[in-house]
């Protein structure tokens, strides 16, 4: 090859790289200032604002608020602002106001408890508030608090003219919310530590519907809350929505779909109903209805003299008849006498 082509080449060669160098050093000095300037904060101070959208209703955490930098010209005097408010004593409290994430909180969006208004704050839309009597046995020993869930049992004895007794306790409601013991609607804590105390009546949150049962309930027979787990509530969802009762729509947004999901754990159960009667826990007592009427005196049950016990019958058959109960080796069945 010529000398004088291989130094041309040579030369083009090493503008070509001097000009890209030269390129990527501006397109490189230009994007620095901008993630530079993306980087800095809002000059001004540190006001508190909502970790994620907060529905009328919510009971503050601490996990749901938080501060962040605010433009000073924006700040307004409704504001809780770091260093001026107490962050503790905010917790416990409930919003009035819709809150949606990333914006301030306010004075007036949030209600604490003994405020005017702070029970109709904090329940759900379209929920009532029902108070039942209840005492160290029926209430759980005072091992309920506000935001507990519960199930309500109903314990009742029905007589028949023929001067036996039916015993029975049924669980009839499941997955109420407690809104307050007595008249308190938050944990008392000393020195960290929640107090343990007796009340005497407890605030319930429930649909209309099911309130009228609560009430005709109070009048039948004893009421007794039973303390549910956690846990409870997340495996019954994911039972629910299995079972395609709860359903979440395909273009659902993270939110809606959180909201719906939060709105069905919340949801009080008065449908699926279990019961258990005195014969399903000694065999001598009954396990199905006492004549109502002028028929003659129920049959005995019909048990062995010795022997282990009868298998307990968890789904006793109900009749206004009297009854034989009549045991064929393992099996144990009520069967209708008629009257003559």
């Amino acid at each position: 090859m010529d000398r004088k082509k291989l130094v041309l080449l040579v030369g083009a060669a090493i503008v070509a790289i001097g000009t890209a160098l030269l390129a990527r050093s501006m397109f490189a000095g230009a994007a620095t200032p901008q993630a530079a300037a993306a980087q800095v904060e809002p000059q001004g101070p540190k006001v508190l604002v909502a970790q994620r959208a907060l529905p009328v209703g919510t009971i503050i955490t601490a996990d749901a608020i938080g501060y962040q930098r605010w433009p000073e010209e924006l700040v307004k005097d409704a504001y809780f602002l770091d260093g001026e408010a107490d962050i503790s004593k905010l917790i416990g409290t409930v919003v009035r106001h819709p809150v949606t994430a990333g914006e301030p909180v306010t004075q007036g969006s949030l209600v604490s408890p003994g405020d005017r208004g702070f029970l109709a704050a904090a329940l759900t839309p379209g929920m009532r508030a029902i108070t039942v009597p209840v005492d160290a046995k029926s209430g759980v020993a005072g091992f309920v608090f506000p935001g507990d869930r519960v199930d309500l049992v109903l314990t009742q004895t029905v007589s028949g003219n023929d001067g036996t007794d039916l015993k029975a306790s049924e669980t009839f409601i499941r997955n109420l919310r407690v809104l307050a013991t007595d008249q308190s609607t938050e944990q008392e804590t000393v020195e960290g530590v929640t107090q343990v105390k007796a009340f005497s009546t407890v605030t319930l949150e429930a649909t209309p519907t099911i309130v009228e049962k609560i009430t005709v309930a109070q009048t039948i027979g004893t009421l007794s809350l039973t303390l549910r787990a956690i846990s409870d509530s997340h495996s019954e969802l994911e039972r629910a929505i299995a079972s395609g009762s709860v359903s979440i729509p395909d273009n659902a947004t993270p939110q809606e779909e959180e909201r719906l999901l939060r709105e069905a754990m919340a949801r009080p159960d008065d449908s699926r109903g279990s019961y258990v009667t005195g014969g399903d826990v000694s065999r001598f007592q009954r396990s199905s209805m006492p004549s109502m009427g002028n028929a003659q005196p129920a049959a005995a049950a019909v048990m062995p003299a010795s022997g282990p016990a009868e298998p307990r019958q968890n789904s006793a058959p109900v009749h206004s008849g009297p009854s034989v109960r009549v045991t064929r080796g393992k099996d144990t069945e009520n069967v209708a006498v008629s009257a003559r």
